[in-house]
């Protein structure tokens, strides 16, 4: 087993099979993690704790389930990055996966090697450094400011996860021209592995809802991508 590094992250796994959770432990401390073990979400709340800096969440469990505790963690503001581990994989399941304030979302049956990466870059991604520019953007009604990550429409502050902000952001900043899902994929999911095409898509519809009457500031172009247009 590879030796643990000072700084290592600890990671809380969430999984009432305990055969998946003894195989992710294994592979996860033999990466250099600290790995902590919960075999229902009730029992991941009482073990959680400040010194996690991510979970491996299973939906599908007896009692509360992954997306409840999921939305129960953001409703009391703990932005601990959260990876979904499932058997669900439909359209709908990703978004409510990410609705419910999910960072990833791993299919099962699925291969160590992905897992291993997905949490490399999640954790990554959640150290990234703030943007050095910190000022406000305004676009007709619309405004972002860069130093609180807030997006503002008509005043109202329209509450937007990490990767939803990176998105409008990036969107906002080119409005020039139309990204493809593979560029945005590029931008906002470089260090992330196995991110598809259709995850882009999943994230927008859920950007859209979130954007009320003001969903068409995000155009598609059937064919070629999404692009930010405030004037619409």
């Amino acid at each position: 087993m590879a030796e643990k590094p000072l700084d290592s992250k600890r990671i809380l796994v969430v999984d009432d099979e305990a055969v998946i959770g003894e195989i992710l432990e294994f592979n996860l401390a033999n990466e250099g993690y600290g790995v902590d073990c919960a075999h229902s979400a009730e029992e991941a709340l009482k073990q959680l704790s400040p010194d996690h800096s991510l979970i491996l969440l299973d939906i599908m469990m007896s009692g509360m389930s992954g997306y409840k505790l999921a939305e129960l963690l953001r409703q009391r503001k703990n932005k601990i990055p959260i990876i979904f581990l499932t058997a669900k994989d439909t359209e709908n399941d990703m978004l409510t996966g990410f609705s419910v304030g999910g960072d990833d979302y791993i299919s099962k049956p699925f291969s160590i090697k992905e897992v291993l990466a997905r949490v490399k870059a999640v954790l990554k991604r959640s150290e990234a450094p703030d943007e050095k520019l910190k000022t406000k953007r305004i676009f007709d009604n619309v405004s972002i400011d860069l130093e609180l990550k807030e997006f503002i429409i008509d005043g109202e502050k329209i509450p937007l996860t990490k990767t939803e902000f990176e998105l409008i952001l990036l969107l906002s900043e080119n409005q020039e021209r139309i990204f493809s899902r593979t560029e945005i994929i590029d931008k906002i999911w470089k260090e992330t592995p196995y991110i598809t095409e259709r995850t882009v898509d999943v994230h927008i519809t859920r950007l859209r809802k979130k954007l009320g009457d003001n969903a068409s500031i995000i155009s598609n172009r059937p064919g070629f991508g999404y692009r930010f247009n405030p004037s619409n």
